[in-house]
């Protein structure tokens, strides 16, 4: 019987998003129709190496990737108020860290920057990720009621780890309620 090779992944600066990370001190702000609603909220954001964790696009192109899942609860209720689930992928040759980014209201994404040796200062990785809908590279993709009444027109994602622990914020520019508003996520996260 012949034994399976294990292929070593390179997962480049993804290895350091490997894991289960949970924070509680999120602040989500959104629309209403007659303002904005504030909700601090806690998380609990899920990051594998499950399912093809090296893919090959067109045969020149490799990309290791890596699985997550994101459950956002208000804190005032426990309700889960986001879900979201896609891959982090990056390009060992370009250096560029991609998100796909998928959630339950009929809107997808993929965001995504090339990373410089700034990205590494200060024994950190931090990074800023982008996609809109009018840029060529990065895009967005909504069902054509979203776009008609909840456009999101842009998302910004900015993210720096060190030592166990990942923040974030997040920035989507909506057009709704017949204006356009920043919608906003940040929070604090550590790994368990």
């Amino acid at each position: 019987m012949e034994e399976a090779t294990i292929v070593e992944i390179n997962y480049g600066p993804l290895k350091e998003l490997i894991g289960v990370w949970k924070g509680d001190k999120g602040m989500d702000i959104s629309p209403e129709s007659d303002g904005i609603e504030e909700n601090p909220y806690y998380e609990t954001i899920t990051i594998t190496t499950d399912g093809d964790a090296s893919v090959t696009n067109a045969e020149s192109q490799k990309l290791s990737t890596l699985h997550y899942r994101r459950l956002v609860r208000r804190k005032s209720n426990n309700g889960i108020f986001h879900d979201q689930t896609g891959y982090w992928m990056w390009d060992e040759k370009n250096n560029v860290i991609m998100h796909s980014l998928n959630i339950p209201r009929a809107v997808s994404l993929l965001a995504g920057t090339a990373l410089t040796e700034e990205n590494f200062k200060g024994g950190k990785l931090s990074f800023e990720i982008e996609a809109g809908i009018d840029n060529k590279d990065w895009g967005i993709i909504q069902s054509p009621f979203m776009k008609e009444k909840a456009l999101t027109k842009n998302y910004k994602q900015k993210i720096e780890i060190k030592d166990g622990k990942l923040k974030y914020e997040e920035t989507t520019m909506l057009d709704i309620y017949g204006k356009e508003f920043e919608h906003t996520d940040k929070n604090e996260l550590v790994l368990q």
